[in-house]
């Protein structure tokens, strides 16, 4: 597919800067610019690169402020990281659909498969499952009995929905497991990631919402519920019970304990252990948690506790000999 520079300002309201006719048929990096090809530019780390790309044509912010010539046609927009993405998914739209059950796919006879679903080689789907229109199940899912999966899903390579959560009772011979027989529900428009695992619950329903992205190795335990649009980069993992709100932000690596919940908005820094309930709003970082400005002033006072503390072994020396002076 072929598209003018005049033609791509058209379907992201941009205004073209240089050739409208220009042909750009590949995106491509700013740093890995081409001839034909389409990049952008939204963080300012990046803006030397506009200077020397090879792409044909670049998105960028309405407020640049050029330094020199440029070579690119440039299109400017009111974000060029947004406009990318709506021509990302205007692309990804125009490629052709798979859909039905691949021959190297398992379906138990007991499971609805809603129309237009695709369900790729060697996936299981469990007996009873039930899968919403358009979505798509990609190589080596695995979706368990009694598991509900809404409309227009995307579930990537190995993850596995409906496994038993991790339930089990200490006893005088070791520990006892305890069954796990609820299920799975997965609503509308959710995409979840690579080797992402979500657990059944106990009893009653784990729950992802509806709008709800989860990266790759991420862990989802029995009985937590995500709220709508919340997103989890990756290996976040949620202890059983947790409840996270909507339109949350998790960054890499974070660590919710069970029983407690995160409430809606709330944005937790990579790496965060998280122990405690977390009202709405929020913005938190590190463990114990704690927000951004009393963290960073935590640190630098860290780096320093060396040097503090040789600095106190020496007034202690002082006060000793002091005591030891008025003493006699």
């Amino acid at each position: 597919m072929e598209f003018t520079a005049k033609q791509i300002a058209e379907m992201v309201g941009g205004r073209v800067e240089g050739d409208p006719e220009v042909k750009v048929s590949a995106f491509a990096k700013i740093e890995e610019g081409k001839q034909g090809a389409l990049s952008f530019l939204s963080n300012p780390k990046y803006a030397h690169y506009l200077y020397q790309t090879q792409s044909s044509v670049v998105l960028v912010n309405d407020d640049l402020q050029t330094e020199r010539a440029v070579q690119a046609t440039l299109i400017r927009v009111k974000n060029a990281y947004e406009a990318v993405a709506h021509l990302l998914q205007l692309y990804e739209q125009m490629k052709p659909r798979k859909t039905g059950v691949s021959p190297m796919a398992f379906v138990e006879p007991t499971a609805q498969i809603g129309k237009d679903v695709y369900i790729g080689p060697f996936s299981y789907v469990g007996d009873g499952v039930s899968i919403g229109d358009g979505t798509r199940i990609m190589p080596n899912v695995t979706i368990y009995e009694g598991c509900r999966v809404g409309r227009r899903c995307l579930l990537h390579a190995g993850c596995v929905i409906g496994a038993d959560g991790f339930g089990f009772a200490p006893g005088e011979q070791g520990y006892d497991k305890i069954p796990q027989i609820g299920i799975v529900v997965i609503e509308d428009d959710v995409e979840i990631g690579a080797n992402t695992c979500v657990d059944r619950s106990t009893m009653g329903a784990t729950v992802i919402h509806r709008g709800v992205k989860l990266d790759n190795l991420v862990q989802v335990a029995h009985n937590c519920e995500v709220g709508q649009n919340t997103v989890m980069s990756a290996q976040v993992g949620l202890a059983g019970s947790t409840k996270v709100g909507e339109w949350c932000m998790l960054g890499g690596q974070v660590g919710l304990a069970g029983h407690i919940t995160i409430g809606n908005r709330v944005h937790i820094g990579a790496q965060s252990g998280v122990i405690g309930n977390v009202a709405d709003g929020q913005t938190i970082l590190g463990t114990p948690p704690m927000e951004p400005k009393a963290f960073f002033r935590s640190q630098a006072i860290f780096r320093r506790l060396p040097d503090m503390y040789r600095q106190m072994a020496q007034m202690q020396k002082e006060i000793d000999e002091l005591k030891k002076q008025n003493s006699n």
